[in-house]
């Protein structure tokens, strides 16, 4: 890396300067703005896994009150490809930072309005309606944050540190799954009617005051220096073309393949974080506070993991690790069932810390890197931000409402198993075809 000044330093292979101690800024932004952002999200998937049933569609028979509260959640990874190409398009256009910070504004006041919203008990319909709604426009946010977030975290990182760098939002997104789960794991003392009555509502109450902090945090970043050299140079006609046009015109295939390469992976640990916990603690009876415990512990395991594998993705390719991982994250997912069907303790613990601390944290440690790397600046927000949502789609939302669908019907669960096998080795099998991606340039 040569530096030019004592204020500048160049990116090793893009040739853009930007500020000394910028990126390690930028790194730190992303990690916290994405830290609050996913916590927003998942406490909801934690109250739809533990509470939303009874509160929003009581008065249904308990499976499809289940059933009802993840199609919710898959609502809401329906909206985030939405929120990725609204996010793209002016991220694409006009820059990364304004997008983060509207999607965090949005994300919190959607999050704090639904710790508001009455059960279905007092307003009948208009409960599950509202939810919908809020869930929706939830959705639209953190899919128009995570491009973003990566974007700028990579754009501003030299050609050998951009794996490290992707891991901002990785460790960022654990971090918010780890602080939501243990919300609501301090809420372990309240008894299961204050839990049902008005417990599950503090963390999406409380989650306002860590918006106000991400907010402060995001404007004091700079603009990717990437952007703005393409932006410099950026002839006229590309300026008329809307980016998701110039996407599905000049990538389909790969933009097709780069869905395909998360789907697999996205889809196990959704399954494992949110279907397998409402399947232990509804069918089988097992104590909800075992499996926000394991969770919290293998989410700090995976912030150890993520870093030190996306390190070594700059070292030895992304594929190394990648392809591997989902390999195993798919041959693993025919052990859930049974290890959490002995109701031991440490068998539990042992299913996360391998499936997240390990599997988890390979995958997705690596992937915002590898998202980055294969679309061109003029639409490289829209395309990685395309890419990762439609597999959290297909993956995230779609797959735990399948699995639940397929239980609830009388389905043994190995069939989850095996979906979620096809799909890691599908995953696994895109990731190679896409090269070694860590040889890309940036700049176009």
């Amino acid at each position: 890396m040569e530096v030019n000044d004592a204020r500048t330093i160049e990116s090793e292979a893009e040739g853009v300067a930007f500020p000394r101690g910028q990126a390690a800024r930028i790194y730190a932004a992303s990690f916290v703005g994405t830290t609050i952002e996913f916590f927003d999200f998942i406490v909801y998937g934690t109250a739809a896994a533990l509470v939303f049933p009874q509160v929003f569609f009581a008065g249904v028979p308990s499976a499809m009150g289940i059933v009802f509260s993840f199609a919710t959640l898959a609502i809401g990874y329906a909206a985030r490809p939405l929120g990725g190409i609204i996010g793209g398009h002016y991220g694409d256009r006009y820059g990364r930072k304004s997008v983060l910070v509207a999607t965090m504004a949005v994300m919190g006041v959607s999050t704090f309005l639904t710790g508001l919203l009455p059960p279905s008990t007092k307003i009948g319909i208009l409960a599950p309606i509202l939810l919908i709604v809020l869930r929706v426009v939830q959705g639209v946010a953190v899919g128009g944050e995570w491009g973003g977030a990566v974007l700028m975290a990579v754009e501003h990182a030299g050609k050998k540190k951009r794996g490290f760098s992707a891991t901002a939002v990785a460790m960022g997104s654990a971090c918010g799954v780890f602080l939501a789960y243990a919300s609501f794991a301090a809420l372990g003392f309240l008894s299961e009617e204050q839990f049902e009555s008005f417990g599950w509502r503090i963390p999406f109450v409380a989650s306002i005051a860590l918006v106000i902090v991400g907010m402060y945090i995001r404007l004091k970043v700079e603009e990717s220096p990437v952007f703005l050299e393409a932006k410099k140079e950026a002839p006229a006609e590309s300026e008329r073309r809307l980016p998701i046009f110039s996407l599905i015109k000049e990538q389909p295939g790969r933009t097709v393949v780069s869905i395909l390469t998360y789907t697999g992976p996205f889809m196990a640990q959704a399954i494992l974080t949110t279907y397998v916990i409402t399947y232990a603690t509804t069918e089988l009876g097992l104590p909800r506070q075992v499996f926000l415990n394991a969770m919290m512990i293998s989410l700090l395991g995976m912030m150890a993991m993520v870093p030190v594998l996306g390190a070594l993705s700059d070292r030895i390719g992304r594929r190394a690790i990648y392809v591997p991982a989902c390999l195993a994250f798919g041959v693993f997912s025919f052990f859930t069932f049974p290890m959490v069907g002995t109701g031991q303790t440490w068998v539990i613990f042992l299913l996360f810390i391998v499936g997240m601390s390990f599997l988890n944290a390979a995958t997705l440690g690596v992937v915002g890197s590898i998202l980055s790397e294969v679309f061109p600046t003029r639409h490289r927000y829209t395309g990685a931000s395309v890419a990762y949502q439609f597999a959290g789609l297909i993956g995230g939302g779609l797959g735990p409402l399948v699995a639940a669908a397929m239980v609830g019907s009388g389905m043994h669960v190995v069939s989850v198993g095996i979906m979620v096998g096809v799909f890691c080795l599908i995953s696994a099998i895109a990731c190679y075809s896409l090269g070694d991606t860590r040889k890309h340039e940036l700049a176009d």
